[in-house]
């Protein structure tokens, strides 16, 4: 947005909101003095019906013969002079004696404008319009296309990391994989190992070149574990930052295997390193959810986790604090009736209370379904599930999740 633009802008933005503060502080004020009126005319209406009904009474108890005459006549009297009153107060004009100050009314209405701008101003972003969802992505795609090179990352990485200690031995045979990988330079062996030694001495240029070289003499046979393997020495050279080479590197890997495990958790790192939150927790979810707790990038994406959910706006549920996973479900088949039901009613009850009071992602209701059929309540499975398709109506992909699981448990 240019300059000029940027003053157009302003100047159409502060117009229109004086305009809607103006609005609003007329309609504060008019629904003030509109209320007060309508209050006196309807204090003033019920005050006389209240009267006429006691004089009503006193001629009642009269007949019941509870008052005498003369209590009755000083009771009248006494009714009459506050009906009198209050009928004259009616009669008046209205709202007249009870209609609020009107300076006191804009006063108020000043001070509530006064609030809403000021609010603005300190949390909100005058002079800057709403940012649509495209352009919020194209500027993060940007972003993430002008970041640093893999070499200007590697640059700062050493400048700030301890030169690695070796044993004279250590180099003497690293000198002499490099001269059997100069002469032997499609042997794949020498070249890992070449790889491996010239990272624990911290030349990490070298080692890359080594892994890139595995995958140039392996040509178009070169396996998604083989790119892996390069990008992974490629982030380590970096301390942990995915370079646009890293990128490309990993992509490769994932056209040639989307399963593999550590290409996914490497993916989803550069996806939250360049904003993409989501991108990172559609990545990763799915692995904590498919994982035995043994795998060695289980911890980081735990760690990690929490804050990309955050930032993703959505919810993540420790593997600890979930219900029966389908590795669970299946070993119940396993059991005697009464094991099975007795194992899997204690999760049921824990998932259930948990999604009752806090709620939880769509694979937690679905676990929850499963286990219900597992169990035999079909009526309380239904009920979750239409409670599921209810609560996640706007999610095409969790309808789509609670589709499959009706379907696989017999529910549908």
């Amino acid at each position: 947005m240019g300059t000029s633009d940027r003053s157009c802008f302003l100047i159409m933005f502060w117009t229109i909101a004086a305009l809607i503060a103006a609005a609003a502080g007329f309609t504060l004020v008019r629904s003030a003095q509109a209320g007060a009126e309508t209050s006196a005319q309807d204090g003033d209406a019920t005050d006389v019906a209240i009267y006429k009904a006691q004089l009503a009474e006193v001629d009642r108890d009269l007949t019941r013969s509870v008052i005498s005459e003369d209590e009755a006549e000083a009771l009248r009297t006494e009714i009459a002079r506050r009906l009198l009153a209050a009928d004259a107060a009616a009669a008046t004009e209205p709202g007249q004696s009870a209609k609020a100050p009107l300076g006191l009314t804009i006063a108020l209405a000043v001070i509530t404008m006064g609030i809403g701008i000021g609010t603005y101003l300190w949390i909100g972003a005058p002079g800057y319009g709403d940012m649509p969802l495209q352009a919020r992505l194209e500027n993060m795609q940007q972003r993430a296309d002008t970041r640093p090179t893999q070499a200007l990352a590697q640059r700062s990485f050493a400048a700030t990391s301890p030169t690695p200690t070796a044993t004279d031995q250590h180099r003497d045979l690293v000198d002499q994989l490099r001269a059997a990988v100069r002469e032997r330079p499609g042997d794949l062996r020498g070249l890992a190992l070449l790889a491996r030694n010239e990272a624990l001495l911290g030349n990490f240029t070298a080692a890359i070149s080594a892994r890139a070289q595995i995958v140039a003499v392996r040509e178009g046979n070169a396996t998604a574990a083989d790119h892996r393997d390069l990008a992974e020495l490629m982030i380590v050279a970096t301390g942990g930052y995915v370079s646009p080479e890293a990128e490309a590197v990993l992509r490769t890997a994932f056209d040639l295997d989307p399963s593999d495990e550590p290409t996914r958790y490497y993916l989803g790192l550069m996806y939250d390193q360049i904003g993409r939150a989501d991108l990172a927790y559609a990545l990763w979810n799915p692995l904590v959810e498919q994982s035995t707790g043994t795998e060695p990038w289980l911890g980081p994406i735990l760690q990690q986790m929490p804050g990309v959910a955050d930032r993703a706006g959505l919810r993540f549920v420790p593997p600890d604090q979930r219900g029966p996973t389908a590795a669970d479900l299946a070993a119940a088949e396993d059991m005697t009736p009464e094991d099975r039901a007795a194992m899997i009613a204690g999760m049921v009850d824990s998932l259930s209370e948990r999604l009752a009071t806090e709620g939880g992602p769509p694979e937690d209701w679905a676990r929850l379904i499963s286990a219900h059929m597992v169990l035999g309540n079909v009526e309380t499975a239904r009920e979750i599930l239409a409670e599921a398709r209810f609560v996640f109506q706007d999610r095409a992909d969790a309808l789509t999740l609670f589709n499959r699981v009706a379907v696989q448990s017999g529910l549908e």
